[in-house]
């Protein structure tokens, strides 16, 4: 899943052991096009691949024409039709056409560029690379492309330049292991989250109902100090209690979390309010909690309920309220 490409930290380790590397990036798409733009695949001297540009449909063609522009150091946009069978292949129901920047290592993405991404990557980060007109990479930075980062929306400008925004993975920060929350995680995880649970009650955080998934049982505030609340983490309360909600509440509040839900009715959420107003927070800041959590579709049971916050965290998330 996307949350899991290292396209970028392959090619650096491949260029830094001596073998070759380019990276290879959708940087346009036209119909149903099996990658999103910004999508990577890196490519080694010796024809190794790492992520993907098309989920396999024109990779061998990629392939064969960085290992070209390793030969001779430079960028090189390449077309491609995906053809109504090979879109089926992949899950699509139908064709289209991507355009793909081959970057070889050295030239055109200068190493230590390369590996201001990586670190930027792994310090979580947003930062975007962006190349010139002709393919380059020209810098890499943190500032401007506010709708870009907030979208995770990678693009051309009007100049001609090509912006790769690379997010940090998103992450979903759960507090209370309770019912809702065995059918949040695993959607969430399909979703593209990387969750984890905090609960200092073993009987509900364990293993067994919350399988391949991470547990701090940690007091809340301490385990949201630990997972960092950062604007690409995702925070949501469903204990019902207050001293074990409020304590990460105050934690978010006084941090960049995109997104905050707090289950309860809405007379529970006005006390909650009121709770928060007195440790000092002000109306703006108490605007960013949703509550009561998730989209108003009429949800009868926990399933249903956790289908209503995971649609009102993507919806903050893309499109900002």
């Amino acid at each position: 899943m996307d949350r899991f490409d290292n396209s970028p930290e392959q090619a650096l380790d491949w260029h830094l052991a001596g073998r070759g590397a380019a990276l290879a990036t959708v940087v346009e798409t036209w119909g149903s096009a099996p990658r999103r733009v910004g999508s990577q695949l890196a490519v080694s001297g010796t024809g190794e691949m790492a992520g993907s540009v098309s989920g396999g449909c024109v990779e061998g063609a990629v392939v064969t024409e960085a290992l070209e522009a390793l030969e001779d150091g430079a960028p090189r946009m390449l077309e491609f039709g995906v053809s109504d069978g090979d879109a089926f292949a992949v899950g699509l129901a139908c064709g289209g056409t991507i355009r793909v920047l081959v970057q070889p290592v050295g030239e055109a993405f200068a190493p230590d560029l390369l590996q201001e991404l990586v670190t930027a990557r792994a310090d979580r980060v947003a930062v975007a690379a962006i190349s010139d007109a002709e393919g380059r990479v020209s810098e890499v930075t943190q500032q401007g492309y506010p709708e870009r980062f907030r979208m995770d929306r990678s693009g051309f400008e009007e100049d001609g330049r090509f912006v790769a925004v690379h997010n940090p993975p998103l992450r979903l920060a759960v507090v209370g292991a309770v019912h809702i929350a065995q059918t949040l995680v695993p959607m969430a995880r399909a979703t593209g989250f990387d969750p984890v649970i905090i609960d200092p009650r073993d009987s509900f955080a364990s293993p067994e109902r919350f399988p391949d998934t991470r547990i701090l049982s940690d007091w809340p505030d301490e385990a949201v100090a630990e997972v960092g609340l950062d604007a690409r983490t995702a925070l949501v309360l469903l204990t019902h209690d207050p001293k074990l909600d409020d304590p990460a509440l105050e934690a978010a509040l006084a941090a960049e979390c995109f997104y905050i839900g707090a289950l309860g009715s809405s007379r529970t959420h006005a006390k909650r309010l009121d709770r928060m107003r007195e440790k000092g927070f002000d109306e703006a800041a108490l605007a960013r909690i949703h509550g009561p959590v998730g989209l108003d579709i009429g949800a009868a049971n926990p399933a249903e309920i956790a289908v209503s916050i995971l649609a009102e965290m993507v919806q903050v998330l893309r499109k900002g309220a």
